[in-house]
């Protein structure tokens, strides 16, 4: 063991740990989740962004060597490759507003420095996780904006994700473009449309998400940095903030500015509220397009059974046979996490007190779940149900011929009152809507076997023409 200090006395650190005493002070204390920083690559990624640039600035302005600038950028380089990452060991739920977070990341990045310039690790008279790899900084300043830049990472793999899910929706929506079947309203026999006109108002519910998550991710590109503790600069040299920002925005390719107000912008989280706010949204639709995808699949024999999802596995340990919709199943499941999620993220949010919401590591975490779990959940319904899915075309075509519905399209032909007689000649008489009709005198087989076409059935227009 090698021996660390600071100001509450000695602490064993294990010779092989990137991290020195404040990470090992918060191990200690926040045995919460069991869930590290490690299990956050994109915060991880973040920080070294962070950390980087401000190793840049720092040089530029004199506050650190240009030998200690370089070890700590090529440390910082090593955590963009993915390495070392398990070396960041606290706990992501943790008091102190992410300090702990902050002080892992400083002490692995000064050790790897170290490591770099051929010194053991714990020579902090050379590379010190403070004074050096934390110099013009807080962890007030480097861990919000750290997380706004994970948060933009995280919403480009889910804007991904949805677009994915997207194109499979608008696939099956010309697929099955000329299949007629039954609309419904409550639950009940509404009107005729085409499978393909549900499947395309899946297909744009989804692009309305991805517009309005496109337009809210740029709220995550105001930052603080530069802001020090409370958002008053100090200790930050002067000049410092006009070199950190812009270097932060060329290395890491997100569009970061300086905040309007700092000191505002290091106690308000109201911008990762907002984020929240829309992934609560894009889950809810999410799981509304399950919902249907499970009710429009029931059955296989005592259900709506207008589609077939794939089957993916056994549904029953104890009856032969039986698949259930399993992938539409774990999206809804993911869409109730985001929405208890959103509740954390809200309340952590509206708790914060003064110039800093101590709470920030609850947000980071709750919007990291969020992020990761929507873009797993999008994939594996895109690839493992709807690419997947078949229209149960007999049975529709069955439905369309017997459907009492059919007299809504006729209104336009015929009339609201010979409409309505065709229907209630037709209830419980064991005919068709067609045969009904003819029997009726109203209009022939062969004449309704016309409108029985899914371009003229579905369109009112068409329909007055024809």
């Amino acid at each position: 063991m090698r021996q660390e200090s600071d100001f509450l006395g000695p602490q064993p650190i294990p010779p092989d740990a990137y991290w020195g005493v404040h990470t090992a002070r918060a191990v200690q204390n926040f045995p919460i989740s069991g869930q590290t920083v490690s299990n956050m690559p994109g915060l991880i990624r973040a920080f070294a962004y962070v950390k980087k640039a401000t190793a840049f600035a720092n040089c530029k302005i004199g506050s650190i060597s240009p030998r200690q600038a370089a070890a700590i950028e090529k440390a910082c380089d090593d955590l963009l490759a993915g390495q070392l990452h398990d070396q960041f060991v606290v706990d992501v739920i943790q008091g102190g507003a992410g300090t702990s977070t902050n002080m892992n990341a400083n002490e692995v990045i000064a050790n790897r420095a170290l490591e770099h310039l051929g010194l053991p690790k714990g020579s902090y008279d050379t590379v010190h996780p403070n004074d050096h790899v934390n110099a013009s900084q807080s962890t007030n300043d480097a861990y919000p904006t750290a997380l706004k830049l994970a948060t933009w990472f995280g919403i480009q793999e889910l804007l991904g994700a949805l677009a994915a899910l997207r194109t499979a929706f608008e696939a099956k929506a010309s697929e099955f473009d000329p299949i007629l079947k039954i609309g419904r309203t409550q639950l009940q026999d509404a009107v005729p449309m085409t499978l393909g006109q549900e499947f395309a108002a899946f297909a744009s519910m989804i692009a309305d998400d991805e517009k309005r998550l496109r337009e809210s991710m740029y709220l995550m590109t105001e930052v603080n940095l530069g802001g020090t503790a409370i958002g008053t600069g100090i200790n930050a040299p002067e000049g410092y903030i006009d070199i950190v920002i812009p270097k932060l925005a060329e290395i890491s390719g997100v569009p970061v500015v300086k905040a309007a107000n700092l000191i505002a912008a290091t106690s308000d989280t109201g911008a990762f509220v907002d984020i929240s706010g829309i992934l609560k949204r894009i889950a809810t639709k999410l799981s509304k397009i399950s919902n249907d995808l499970r009710l429009l699949s029931s059955g296989p024999q005592a259900g709506v059974g207008d589609i077939k999802l794939p089957a993916r596995q056994a549904g029953s340990s104890i009856m032969p046979g039986k698949v259930n919709p399993v992938i539409p199943e774990v999206m809804n499941q993911v869409a109730f996490e985001v929405i208890g999620n959103d509740a954390a993220i809200t309340m952590a949010s509206e708790a914060g007190q003064l110039q800093l919401n101590a709470f920030e590591p609850l947000i980071g975490w709750s919007l990291y779940k969020s992020l990761k779990h929507l873009t797993n959940a999008c994939t594996t319904l895109q690839v493992n149900c709807v690419e997947g899915i078949e229209a149960n075309q007999n049975l529709l075509q069955h439905r369309i011929a017997e459907s009492i519905t059919l007299v809504t399209a006729l209104n336009p032909l015929i009339g609201y009152e010979k409409a309505a007689s065709i229907a209630k000649a037709a209830m419980g008489s064991g005919k068709t809507i067609a045969e009904t009709a003819e029997d009726l005198g109203i209009m022939t087989r062969a004449e309704m076997q016309q409108l029985l076409v899914a371009e003229k059935l579905t369109k009112a227009g068409a329909l007055r023409s024809s």
